[in-house]
């Protein structure tokens, strides 16, 4: 059975981030007219990077399980991690650890205790900004994926295989990204293939469709075209999806189509959570 290997400092495994910074990103999410889209995937991929970091944490210090990497598309394309981290492709989630770009100080709401919320503030470290322009070459940000996943691969050949993750709002404007979101795909380590994810973010006030196993309820070629692109979703996976209160399938894919701001951190909780983490 493949996506069982385990996951450790000896064999780390991989997750690459694709996210649209199109002009159309600068739009904000359906129910949620005070957010723009850029913003709201910038808080989201913080707060994963965040969350990887405490997952990996041991009493002696952030152990390297995961190596983590954000590419942005639109008007310039390329690795989107910003401060001491600034252009590079793939880093070892200690370097994430350590490095930020800075640390916000954020209020969050939280329980008084009395049935009532008050205002707490906290610490917001920051790795990504938002950026909105330009078009949405996913080709090539999928070509580059590729280049990186590959040249991971090939230096462990017997990884838990690497998770990307595609966010975007709009179509390719540099082709049909069928072409090499397979090649992508095609791509394996003695565990399994790659496993690519898509998520499309809403521009409307329609319900999200999260996790199908078919394309017959997707609304038009584009949906279509995002799911088949998406890979089905490990059997460990869909335990995650299930326990959450999605109805799972064989065929149920890494997809949401219209994803709202809650959608986009439930999809990307659920396809980073680890398999087997030692």
């Amino acid at each position: 059975m493949p996506y069982i290997a385990e996951i450790s400092r000896a064999n780390p495994s991989c997750f690459l981030f694709l996210i649209d910074q199109s002009g159309s990103m600068r739009d904000p999410f359906g129910l949620d007219p005070s957010r723009r889209k850029a913003d709201g995937v910038a808080d989201a991929i913080n707060r994963l990077l965040q969350n990887l970091v405490i997952k990996c944490a041991k009493a002696e210090g952030v152990r390297d399980y995961y190596y983590v990497g954000v590419l942005g598309y639109g008007h310039r394309s390329g690795p989107a991690f910003g401060g001491s981290l600034a252009g590079r492709e793939l880093v070892p989630i200690s370097e994430v650890a350590a490095n930020p770009a800075r640390v916000e100080e954020r209020t969050r709401k939280v329980e008084d205790g009395a049935g009532g919320l008050v205002e707490q503030k906290v610490k917001f470290p920051v790795w990504f900004d938002p950026v909105a322009n330009g078009g949405t070459p996913m080709c090539n940000a999928l070509s580059r994926a590729k280049d990186i996943v590959r040249g991971f691969i090939s230096q462990h050949p017997d990884c838990f295989p690497p998770i990307v993750i595609n966010i975007t709002d709009g179509e390719a404007t540099d082709g049909n990204p069928q072409g090499p979101a397979q090649d992508l795909q095609s791509l394996a380590s003695t565990d399994g293939n790659v496993l690519l994810f898509n998520l499309h973010l809403s521009s409307n006030k329609a319900a999200p469709i999260e996790f199908p196993d078919s394309d017959e309820n997707l609304p038009d070629s584009y949906a279509k075209l995002l799911f088949g692109m998406s890979s089905r979703l490990p059997e460990y996976m869909r335990g995650f999806a299930e326990e959450e209160g999605y109805k799972t399938t064989e065929n149920t894919r890494g997809f949401v189509f219209n994803g709202d701001l809650v959608s986009v951190i439930r999809f990307l909780d659920i396809g980073t959570r680890p398999a087997n983490l030692r």
